[in-house]
């Protein structure tokens, strides 16, 4: 399982215990990280420590976000108690805390998550470096995708097409069961885990929790999340399977509960993506009515997935303007002083106050409960092009509410969504229109010949005043 992780810095792994930074990947089971990190342990014989990072408000989200994310945090941390794995929890700048607790145990490797976002890459940076200069080895394990992103493709790819015929011939070697977790045969000394614990993990998540809950009902508004955790992830995938699956080609329209709705769970890194396209492939043997709907979900988890995690991890401008190719950013300027027929206030946009109800609604959706239907989040982020004032200005504020207001924001697949609909990334030229130019447009009347816009405003409305 070494193949899934590549070294952040020169250094050897020295002898001592190995300590897993979670961050991206917050589960005990199915994490090629944590595997990664058990199976260096083990063969050095050594223990083996589990350490996460809260931090203070990140990009915006929401207190009940965060709230999902320490529920989780707290299942996770009773399964690794049964497997023999202390779990601790820092406050604080990462790199600095996770050196910090390498150097009390006195560690021999840290072994932490991949992400392609220019924070947590910043922080894993920073990590190496000064774990370089105190001697340490630091590694990162890619358990977020199925093949790990460099190895994927070494370069950013143009498109889904582009991408998809690298990641089908790589698949066979990837798409394998995973390997369980196994109680680690190795303790930490008693006393050294006791001062490295501090006043323990379960504590500083309650504690966290119960601030979180004060600063949620101050805020007047609270969303109506998913339940969260590890277990509420695999209950959900069941029921995707068994109920769900087959109907999964009529995903957009958004009146039929046909979506997986893993989207929050696999953000937190609460289920493995892995293991969730596993579960689908044992759904589909030998069920030809499962084979279509099948093969659609598994393009998008990883083969679109993936395809996110490239374009964040090679393009360092992934929430901006220069993110865009340039076939879109010259349409776009030719556009840019086309007139608009209407502008809004950002007040007025994350409050659902447009002349657009359908748009309305599912910025309302977004708003209460933190999630909205896959094919109206690309209709509500053309809009947002048609209505702001410049493009820069579209990408911005459909970033903000996302990253804000979505559970599972903060992530790639929601930067190239944006990205998709506004600045034609992983997309191609189409026929010339104001404002847009030929970028992609999404219009009202096209969605009322997909699916009755009426019944999802009708419901959209029931839910607010019910």
């Amino acid at each position: 399982m070494f193949d899934r992780s590549r070294p952040l810095n020169h250094r050897p792994v020295r002898p001592g215990p190995v300590l897993y930074w979670m961050n991206r990947d917050q589960r005990a089971s199915d994490n090629w990280a944590l595997l990664t990190a058990q199976q260096a342990a083990v063969q050095s014989g050594q223990p083996l420590l589990v350490v996460f990072c809260l931090q203070e408000a990140f990009l915006g989200a929401r207190p009940e976000h965060f709230s999902f994310m320490l529920e989780g945090l707290l299942e996770t941390a009773r399964e690794l108690q049964d497997f023999n794995i202390p779990f601790i929890v820092r406050q604080g700048n990462p790199d600095r805390a996770v050196l910090a607790v390498a150097g009390q145990i006195q560690a021999g490797l840290v072994v932490t998550d991949f992400s392609p976002l220019r924070l947590p890459r910043q922080w894993r940076q920073d990590l190496a470096v000064a774990a370089d200069q105190a001697g340490l080895a630091v590694w990162e394990a890619d358990a977020h995708n199925i093949i790990p992103c460099w190895l994927a493709s070494d370069k950013l790819e143009f498109a889904a097409r582009t991408i998809r015929p690298k990641i089908q011939r790589q698949l066979p070697a990837w798409l394998t069961d995973l390997p369980a977790l196994v109680r680690h045969p190795v303790d930490l000394a008693g006393e050294l885990l006791q001062d490295v614990s501090g006043p323990g993990a379960r504590a500083v998540i309650q504690q966290a929790l119960a601030d979180l809950a004060l600063q949620s009902a101050s805020d007047g508004r609270r969303q109506t999340l998913p339940p969260p955790g590890p277990a509420a992830a695999r209950q959900r995938l069941s029921q995707f399977t068994t109920e769900s699956l087959k109907e999964f080609d009529r995903r957009n329209d958004p009146n039929l509960p046909v979506s997986s709705r893993l989207s929050p769970y696999l953000h937190f890194g609460q289920i493995s993506a892995q293991r969730v396209a596993l579960a689908v492939q044992a759904a589909a043997q030998g069920e030809p009515d499962l084979a279509t709907p099948a093969a659609s979900f598994l393009e998008e988890l990883i083969v679109r997935r993936e395809l996110s995690d490239n374009f964040c991890f090679y393009n360092p401008d992934y929430d901006n303007w220069n993110g865009f190719p340039a076939w879109a950013r010259q349409t776009l300027e030719r556009h840019r002083a086309d007139p608009r027929a209407y502008r809004y206030s950002d007040e007025q946009l994350e409050n659902g106050q447009t002349h657009d109800p359908l748009w309305n609604t599912a910025q309302l959706e977004l708003r209460d409960t933190g999630q909205m239907p896959g094919y109206l989040r690309m209709y509500w982020a053309k809009k947002l092009l048609e209505w702001c004032a410049t493009p820069e200005q579209a990408q911005q504020i459909a970033i903000a509410l996302n990253d804000g207001l979505a559970i599972d924001g903060r992530d790639p697949n929601g930067y190239v969504g944006v990205a998709w609909s506004i600045g034609g990334v992983h997309d191609r030229p189409w026929g010339e229109r104001p404002v847009f130019g030929t970028i992609r447009t999404m219009t009202y009347d096209g969605c009322r010949r997909k699916f009755s816009v009426d019944d999802y405003i009708r419901k959209g409305r029931y839910r607010r005043d019910g």
